[in-house]
């Protein structure tokens, strides 16, 4: 399938999905995260989920990364750009949902792109191969190409992998691993 169809077919998915569900299947995936060789970095990039989407709970995986004392970088979107402005993620940091229901933060301490050891990628299917399929507006190609080459880009889905997206181009970053409920892709 091609990305227009394979967002179609996610987007019906996660629909279907209770609100118990998504919680299981998130702690699931957290834990699943826990097995990786990952835990040694320093600056965790995390995307806040957006529940009307019904996305992944990163509730979860900001607990660990609290628990384990870690920066945490969460972004900011500008739709006039297509880029992301990235933030730390502190106790006095004030979220707000913006217009489509993205929880960001106000303002607060600026990160780089080149600081962020590891991103957490938001998507809505993904294939063998590491690439994947997001909301279509391009944030995270932008933002991960302007990443230090060594940033680790994990996926979080709770589907398994597609086969192949048949319409990959070359701006597509690929990823280096996707965790799901079941399984620990490494690419």
């Amino acid at each position: 399938m091609n990305k227009s169809e394979l967002r179609k077919a996610y987007k019906l998915k996660r629909q279907e999905l209770s609100q118990e569900a998504i919680e299981d299947l998130s702690l699931q995936i957290a834990n699943n995260l826990l097995e990786l060789p990952i835990w040694e970095l320093s600056f965790y990039h995390v995307f806040l989920s957006i529940v009307e989407h019904k996305e992944i709970n990163t509730d979860y995986l900001l607990s660990i990364l609290s628990g384990k004392d870690k920066n945490i970088v969460i972004s900011k979107s500008d739709f006039s750009t297509g880029n992301l402005t990235h933030f730390l993620l502190t106790d006095n940091t004030v979220i707000k949902k913006n217009r489509y229901n993205i929880p960001e933060p106000i303002d607060g301490i600026e990160i780089s792109n080149q600081k962020i050891d590891l991103v957490f990628v938001p998507l809505l299917a993904f294939d063998t191969q590491g690439h994947r399929v997001g909301y279509g507006k391009g944030f995270y190609d932008k933002f991960l190409a302007n990443c230090k080459p060594e940033t680790i880009k994990i996926g979080l889905s709770f589907f398994e992998a597609e086969t192949k997206i048949e319409d990959v181009f070359e701006g597509d970053i690929p990823l280096d691993y996707c965790v799901t409920p079941t399984e620990m892709y490494k690419f």
